[in-house]
């Protein structure tokens, strides 16, 4: 006979508490505390099943390690953040802003598979089979072996795969699946919480790679329990901003793979189209010449991207000068005025500073100090730097220059695209050769770089 267990939740951590409360004691939130009650049968049910057969131990140098078998798609790039390609029975999470791009993307890698002959079941949460065609018929999909269901009920979603014998599922979205047993609302902490388990469980036993599609929050974490991403094998989060084509998809866990690899798309009408070539990308509309810009070789995962930073000082007309920064961190922003004014004399405190990272991408590794200093100083002094000029670098607090990492791809990027000098920290010179057709100019100093890169400092 089944019994009813009444508890409440918060809706934004997963805190439970026997009784209904204003502000939840996990998180500090007000207001979060909802009343769920589930359904408690006899024996396990879903995910919770025990096993019945005891396991031993095993001593760990007795263990046998098996590469794991991909699965590539025609996307290179998709393949990449995922470290290689799709391996069977994995539970990925795909979260991002809504109308960023999830379901497209989605759906143009289950056409790439079910053209390779593998069969995939398409579950919309949130539209209509019809609306989906729509957007199939846009993208230019067209196979046999792509089938798509408009469900949310987990039981009959189980069904429908047990009926098409699927290699991949989509579900778009978790926040939309209910399990039947549990009454509270879809898109609650229990009904994420044992639809993934279920889903989980499906996807280990019948070694069927399952693809869920996350809501997020306004802070643009992915919405419900924290325990979600604890459960799933691969989190990634698709990126981008409205007033930009390029989407950036970006790994935050991965099992099976990096977690430091991102895959650029570019938004067109006929769907997302891969970036081979992000420096380009990046660069193409930079304005040359211009004080306040300066180019950095930045790292995302093991490929070099070549990004513009640009500055903007100008005196303020309040008692505290704004600063204000897109991109980048703020703080790191406002430590390296702070090295500007200590080391350099530079009188930086009645000075509003805007930084911006052009194109809209977010950097956050110490290699970017250098750009991000040379691009203030450019502003500050009205001088511009030479557009064939490339800084890399971290810069310490007693105005030093520090070592990075992967200098060789970094410098080597930067030659590809044929800037003419690089200034990178000088204890990154040696043990590597340098690109013909590039200076390399190592600095010690902050001092030293600015001395070498404007002409009257």
């Amino acid at each position: 006979m089944a019994k009813k267990k009444s508890k409440f939740m918060c809706s934004s951590c997963g805190y439970e508490a026997a009784k209904w409360m204003g502000r939840c004691p996990g998180c500090g939130e007000w207001n979060t505390m909802n009343e769920e009650v589930e359904v408690i049968t006899k024996g396990p049910r879903g995910a919770f099943q025990h096993s019945t057969t005891a396991t031993k131990a095993t001593p760990i140098i007795q263990v046998e390690v098996q590469e794991e078998t991909r699965i590539a798609t025609e996307m290179n790039e998709f393949n990449r953040v995922l470290g290689g390609g799709i391996v069977p029975g994995s539970l990925v999470l795909i979260g991002g802003d809504p109308g960023i791009g999830k379901s497209t993307l989605l759906l143009q890698v289950s056409a790439l598979l079910s053209n390779q002959g593998k069969r995939v079941l398409y579950i919309s949460g949130e539209e209509s089979v019809r609306q989906t065609k729509l957007r199939a018929e846009r993208l230019g999909v067209h196979t046999p072996e792509l089938y798509i269901y408009s469900e949310t009920n987990l039981e009959f979603l189980n069904q429908t795969i047990d009926e098409v014998q699927p290699k991949f599922v989509i579900v778009d979205s978790i926040q939309t699946v209910h399990h039947p047993e549990v009454t509270s609302a879809p898109g609650s902490v229990s009904q994420v919480r044992e639809c993934t388990a279920e889903l989980m469980r499906i996807a280990k036993t019948k070694n069927i790679a399952i693809f869920l599609v996350g809501h997020v929050t306004k802070e643009g974490q992915i919405a419900g329990p924290r325990i979600l991403e604890h459960m799933v094998d691969t989190v990634l989060y698709f990126e981008g901003e409205r007033h930009h084509n390029h989407r950036i998809l970006r790994s935050q866990k991965n099992r099976f793979g990096s977690t430091n690899e991102i895959a650029i798309f570019e938004m067109l009408q006929g769907g997302l189209k891969e970036v081979l070539n992000p420096s380009e990308l990046f660069l193409q509309e930079r304005s040359q010449g211009a004080p306040g810009s300066t180019i950095v070789a930045s790292m995302e995962g093991t490929r070099p991207i070549l990004v513009e930073i640009q500055s903007l000082v100008t005196p303020t007309s309040f008692n505290y000068p704004k600063r204000m920064a897109t991109g980048v961190d703020q703080n790191r922003v406002q430590l390296l005025m702070a090295v500007l004014e200590k080391r350099m004399g530079m009188m930086l405190q009645a000075q509003d500073a805007y930084i911006k990272v052009a194109g809209g991408v977010k950097l956050d590794e110490p290699a970017i100090d250098l750009a991000v200093l040379t691009s203030i100083v450019s502003s500050f002094k009205d001088q511009t730097v030479r557009p064939t000029d490339c800084f890399i670098g971290e810069v310490g607090l007693t105005g030093e220059v520090r070592r990075v990492s992967r200098i060789e791809q970094r410098v080597q990027e930067a030659a590809k695209l044929g800037f003419k000098r690089a200034f990178i920290p000088a204890s990154n010179i040696g043990g590597w050769e340098f690109p013909p057709d590039i200076q390399i100019v190592g600095v010690e100093t902050i001092s030293d770089a600015l001395r070498e890169s404007f002409q009257n400092l």
